[in-house]
């Protein structure tokens, strides 16, 4: 095959506060043909994700950090333009961690075939794709939402956030979302079906709570921790499940993470607070894809993707996830 020049984000160092464009070397390389058991992926499409935030500082996690000098790592989905696996021929697409680059070339551990004539390439890193399998089982089995329970979602324009609030509405659940700004509020409620909406960027959240949750919170699925899971720690019922998906208004900060303060909450209303990880359930994700597809065609599950071009974008690309501006799942179009 004829060389091709593939572009690269390299992470360069570990980054203080909000990541900057000094944080990744950026080079060019040519791409070379697959060993055995390897394959040449074009990316088309990445994902972009706040735990991509987490996944460039040292220290324990549910994931080895990557290193200083790797490819940052990302999900996407690409076609395959030369194969010496036996997993996947030349033309397929496929969906897998294919870092910040335009060509993927190594051995497919972990990447499963996606059909484009199906959905459209991009709904494979939102509702069908990682984002939706977050929502699904963060939301149904460690949420564990009941038909006629309150479940208030944070971030809940947000990738997940959003899906996650159409699952609980599918549940039969009064669902309250937290977003910021008229925009996102007004998508909530008017194309999602939530039945009511804090703007935490021009109202006082705990004035919110009280309005839209009279008779307390249920479950509580958190994507952004700080001051808004403090507030909704106030208003927890008897027995509440309170999900940690995420905690975006913490990632960057420079200090140490801040701690929920109404934490006693939990005591007082013997009410539950669990950490989650997706991949604990991966076992089940063609399952639960099954599922998602067919809400998605019935109509019943509306999938959003903030799409932008141009994989030299990418450090300030990502930066939008942490001020708000992404409206849906962020994907970089490669």
């Amino acid at each position: 095959m004829t060389a091709q020049t593939n572009r690269q984000f390299l992470l360069a160092r570990r980054p203080v506060g909000a990541v900057t464009r000094d944080d990744f070397d950026f080079r060019e390389t040519r791409v070379s043909s697959p060993a055995p058991g390897q394959i040449l992926v074009k990316n088309e499409y990445l994902s972009l994700d706040p735990a991509m935030r987490g996944w460039m500082n040292e220290g324990k996690s549910y994931i080895a950090p990557v290193a200083i000098g790797q490819v940052m790592r990302a999900l996407g989905v690409g076609k395959v333009i030369a194969s010496e696996s036996p997993k996947f021929a030349v033309g397929d697409y496929v969906n897998g961690a294919l870092g910040v680059q335009d060509y993927f070339l190594g051995e497919p551990a972990g990447f499963y075939k996606v059909y484009p004539s199906l959905a459209p390439l991009p709904r494979y890193l939102s509702a069908l794709g990682m984002t939706g399998m977050t929502a699904y089982f963060a939301l149904l089995d460690v949420g564990a939402p009941k038909a006629g329970e309150t479940v208030v979602i944070s971030g809940a324009a947000g990738a997940v956030g959003s899906i996650a609030g159409q699952i609980a509405k599918l549940k039969g659940c009064r669902v309250v979302g937290i977003a910021g700004g008229k925009d996102k509020c007004q998508f909530l409620v008017e194309e999602l079906g939530f039945d009511g909406v804090i703007d935490y960027k021009n109202e006082d959240v705990i004035a919110g709570l009280k309005r839209e949750c009279a008779k307390g919170v249920d479950v509580y699925f958190d994507n952004v921790g700080g001051d808004i899971l403090d507030a909704v720690l106030s208003r927890l019922n008897l027995k509440a499940r309170v999900v940690i998906c995420g905690a975006i208004s913490q990632y960057n900060n420079k200090d140490a993470v801040k701690g929920p303060a109404n934490y006693l909450s939990l005591l007082v209303n013997r009410a539950r607070m669990e950490g989650f990880v997706v991949m604990d359930y991966a076992g089940q994700f063609a399952a639960a894809g099954q599922q998602m597809a067919g809400w998605i065609a019935s109509g019943k599950l509306k999938s959003k993707e903030d799409i932008v071009e141009g994989l030299e974008t990418f450090p300030e690309t990502l930066l939008k996830l942490f001020s708000g501006e992404n409206f849906g799942k962020l994907v970089l179009k490669v």
